[in-house]
């Protein structure tokens, strides 16, 4: 791979995106699915914190501005085909998810039993409401 401008090595989508998924350095836990743009991977690389695109608001969005739960880098990673990226980061307090949980995937697919389908259950519970974390809760 060579090193002239490490953001042009990016596939980005389209729309000039790319899926980033946040990892906790001490457990190896997938926290949270997001998206970047050149433009936040920069700042990322920059500030040493996680900053991401919000697709609904159109904006950066470094994680944490609004609820303290910053996630400071400690690796980017770029994966085999070079369209996804992987921020290995500390999840200060704890909390990746808006909903207060320690993570976004907390939905669990239970099997299936005896003629009923499988079900979505709620593996983690809510560590700090919503209510306590931002202004305008989600």
């Amino acid at each position: 791979m060579s090193n002239s401008n490490w953001l042009d090595q990016v596939k980005w989508d389209k729309d000039g995106l790319a899926p980033v998924i946040a990892q906790d350095i001490h457990s190896g836990q997938i926290l949270m699915l997001a998206w970047t743009n050149r433009e936040a991977l920069s700042a990322t690389q920059k500030e040493q914190r996680a900053v991401y695109w919000s697709r609904s608001r159109q904006q950066l969005w470094r994680k944490g501005e609004e609820s303290g739960n910053v996630q400071q880098l400690h690796d980017i990673y770029l994966d085999c085909d070079n369209d996804a990226l992987c921020y290995v980061v500390e999840q200060i307090g704890g909390i990746a998810c808006h909903t207060g949980r320690p993570n976004c995937f907390f939905q669990r697919l239970a099997p299936a039993q005896s003629n009923t389908a499988p079900t979505w259950q709620i593996s983690s519970e809510i560590v700090k409401s919503p209510d306590e974390m931002y202004r305008n809760p989600k």
